[in-house]
């Protein structure tokens, strides 16, 4: 995250430096996107900061979702700047006019991009390799910044070859619809995440081939649920056993079942079972967060 602050700041000098010496809107939409990246990213690493703190009295299950606040701020700031570049494109449309040095702004603009692509891709890299959220939706972020600047700077030096002075404004307002959608995306997943949302299907169905598997030894299960909190994944099921049984053989099995399948994963896990006797019909109704049963 340090990183991601030290490449907006860079790329916002860079870019305005280019609107600056070539009065163009279109590279003020970019330069405006940098900022809201900087924002992002300060309020971002505050966040990280806080998922990763321990589980507390108050809070017994972590603070892993406070990832889901930063990735929803971010996505409100893109939306924020978005309308913003929109309202100062719409003037622009209706007076055009002419840009000045537009060698030296595309030089400008040419080296924000490279920043941000460096650092963007270390950024996804290494929020896939620990399953966060934030910094991938940050580097995620970065890369279409980098995507939208390449625009721009196509679209500059069409008006330079061109002429065609209303091209810039034009250039500004679709940076402006790129960026609403990628806001939106970043919204959705962050109150899909708030809201609970189940692990992924594919590895509901990892965890699903390994409880089955244990049906060989007279184990079954059923009331899988599973949740997604920021890193960290909750697993609860119900663990059917022969009735006969001790508690103690009970509760050896299903430490070793839990275990398993917390090493299936690399990012924390937290599973829980609930064991009941196999042999009783009432032990064979699923049973959802408010206990009531289902046939």
């Amino acid at each position: 995250m340090y990183m991601s602050i030290v490449a907006a700041v860079v790329t916002i000098l860079l870019k305005f430096t280019a609107y600056r010496v070539t009065g163009s809107i279109g590279f003020f939409s970019d330069a405006l996107e940098s900022i809201v990246n900087l924002l992002a990213a300060v309020f971002g690493l505050v966040m990280l900061h806080v998922s990763e703190k321990p589980a507390d009295e108050g809070h017994e299950f972590g603070h892993s979702k406070a990832e889901y606040f930063s990735s929803a701020i971010e996505g409100a700031l893109i939306l924020l700047a978005a309308f913003s570049i929109i309202w100062s494109a719409i003037p622009r449309l209706i007076h055009p006019i002419a840009l000045e040095n537009i060698n030296i702004g595309l030089l400008f603009s040419v080296g924000a991009s490279l920043v941000n692509l460096a650092v963007g891709q270390v950024l996804i890299h290494n929020g896939k390799k620990s399953k966060s959220l934030l910094v991938e939706a940050d580097g995620k972020h970065l890369m279409t910044d980098v995507w939208t600047s390449a625009g721009v700077i196509v679209g500059i030096f069409m008006v330079k070859i061109t002429g065609i002075l209303i091209l810039d404004p034009i250039i500004a307002i679709l940076v402006a619809i790129n960026i609403v959608y990628t806001g939106y995306r970043l919204i959705s997943r962050s109150t899909n995440g708030l809201m609970d949302a189940s692990i992924s299907e594919t590895e509901i169905d990892k965890v699903k081939k390994y409880l089955d598997s244990l049906k060989e030894k007279n184990i079954t299960y059923h009331s899988l649920m599973t949740r997604q909190a920021g890193q960290r994944k909750f697993i609860s099921f119900h663990l059917l056993v022969p009735g006969a049984w001790t508690v103690q053989q009970g509760h050896e099995n299903a430490d070793i079942i839990e275990e398993t399948i917390e090493d299936m994963f690399d990012e924390p896990v937290t599973v829980t079972s609930h064991i009941e006797p196999v042999e009783d019909p009432a032990s064979l109704k699923d049973i959802g967060i408010d206990r009531k049963k289902n046939s």
